[in-house]
């Protein structure tokens, strides 16, 4: 079942753990992931990050420190995550995160290719 905002999945849960710089996430089919604030910066669905469609992804460098300053609900259907370098544009639905978390392997190996494939680091 969705909702009208397309979520198939819905957390029961979210902790936001600033000391670890990860968000853990509890979903209701029992899954649960621990997202770091890394990934979720790097991977944030704004316009800024994503692009306007396309292949106009940014590949967002030097984030290696980045932490979660706040998270807000938006709606019943995703979060605001504000970080420490003052991003804070762009929603994150429940399934995006559901996605990231269930594809976090796969997803951070393509970004750490695409880094090393610009010559770019983690590192500030």
């Amino acid at each position: 079942m969705t909702d009208g905002y397309g979520n198939r999945h819905h957390p029961v849960e979210i902790r936001l753990k600033r000391d670890e710089k990860v968000l853990e996430i509890d979903f209701n089919d029992g899954r649960n992931f621990r997202l770091p604030a890394e990934l979720l910066r790097v991977e944030s669905p704004s316009a800024e990050v994503q692009g306007h469609g396309g292949d106009s992804k940014t590949i967002v460098a030097g984030r290696r420190h980045v932490g979660i300053i706040g998270v807000e609900p938006v709606g019943t259907y995703a979060l605001r995550i504000r970080f420490d370098d003052m991003h804070d544009t762009g929603l994150y639905t429940w399934d995006w995160l559901y996605e990231l978390g269930a594809n976090q392997e796969t997803i951070w190996q393509a970004y750490l290719d695409a880094l090393a494939a610009r010559g770019l680091s983690r590192d500030p």
